[in-house]
C-alpha cells in the first residue's frame, strides 16, 4: 500500500490520482482501438478523447455526490473537504448514473445511436473503474471486513492508514483487488465480443450481466452496516436493479434480432 507514491518539490503525488489517470488513458485506448475497427463508422478516434472527458468529468462527480450524500453527517461539519477527491471518496454507482445521462447528451450531439454509443463506452468504462479500484487498494480506501474466516486471503494494512489503525495486524479481505481483477475479465470479454456484435445494446447489456452480480456477492466482503430489508445495502439494491435492466435488455434485443 502506498498513499503517496512520490514528491515533486515537496509536493505530493497520490497513487489514487496516478491511477485514475491510467484509467482514463486505458479507457482511450480502449475506445480508440474500438474505433479503429470500423465496426461503428460514426464513432471516430477522434472522439475518443472527447467521450473519455465527458465521462471522466461526469463519473468522477457524480461519484463524490453520492459520497458526500452518503456521509454528510461528517462534511456538514467540514465542507471544505468536499472537493478533497485526491484522499479518495467516490461511490461508482453514483458516477455510472451521471455518466449514463452524459452519454446520452454526447450521443445526440455527435448523432450517433444511444445503444451504439453505449455498446462502444462500457469496455473503456470497465478498464477505467478497474484501475481505479487499484487506486483504491493503494490509497487504503473502501477496505473489506477482518478475514477470520480465511485469514490466509486477507491483507494487513500498515501502521498509519485508516484500516491499519481500525484493524491494527488483522487481515482484511482485499476487495479492491479482486473486484479490480473481476473488471479487467469483463473487459475482455467485451472486447472479444465486439468483432461478434451485431445487436446495438448487447454489449451494455452483458456488461449488466456481467458485473452487478459480483459487485453485490463483494459488498458481503466489505463489512459496511447494513439496515433496512432483508439487511441488503443501497449498491446491492442498485446492483439488483441494473442486473434485472440488463437482463430485460438482452431480452429484448434477442427478440428483436
Amino acid at each position: 500500500m502506498h498513499p503517496i507514491l512520490f514528491t515533486v518539490f515537496h509536493f505530493p503525488v497520490r497513487s489514487y490520482g496516478v491511477m485514475a489517470a491510467l484509467g482514463f488513458l486505458a479507457a482511450v485506448a480502449t475506445w480508440t482501438w474500438l474505433a479503429r475497427t470500423g465496426r461503428e463508422p460514426a464513432f471516430t478516434a477522434e472522439m475518443a478523447v472527447d467521450l473519455g472527458v465527458w465521462l471522466m468529468l461526469s463519473g468522477i462527480a457524480g461519484s463524490r455526490i453520492a459520497y458526500v450524500v452518503a456521509n454528510w453527517d461528517y462534511y456538514r461539519a467540514v465542507p471544505a473537504e468536499i472537493v478533497r477527491i485526491d484522499q479518495g471518496g467516490l461511490i461508482f454507482y453514483g458516477g455510472l448514473i451521471l455518466a449514463s445521462l452524459a452519454l446520452v447528451v454526447f450521443a445526440r450531439r455527435k448523432r450517433i445511436s444511444l445503444w451504439r454509443m453505449a455498446d462502444v463506452a462500457i469496455p473503456g468504462l470497465a478498464i477505467g473503474h478497474a484501475l481505479g479500484r487499484i487506486g483504491c487498494f493503494l490509497n487504503g480506501c473502501c477496505y473489506g471486513r477482518a478475514a477470520t474466516a480465511h485469514p490466509a486471503w486477507g491483507v494487513v494494512y500498515p501502521a498509519g492508514s485508516e484500516p491499519g489503525n481500525l484493524f491494527p495486524g488483522t487481515p482484511l479481505y482485499p476487495v479492491q483487488l479482486i473486484e479490480a481483477a473481476w473488471l479487467i475479465a469483463v473487459w475482455v470479454l467485451l472486447l472479444r465480443a465486439w468483432p461478434r456484435n451485431r445487436r446495438p445494446g448487447f454489449l451494455f447489456a452483458l456488461y449488466l450481466l456481467a458485473y452487478p452480480p459480483a459487485r453485490f456477492l463483494l459488498e458481503y466482503l466489505r463489512g459496511d452496516p447494513r439496515q433496512g430489508f432483508l439487511h441488503i445495502d443501497a449498491a446491492q439494491w442498485i446492483s439488483i436493479a441494473l442486473f434485472l435492466f440488463g437482463a430485460a435488455l438482452a431480452a429484448h434485443l434477442r427478440r428483436r434480432s
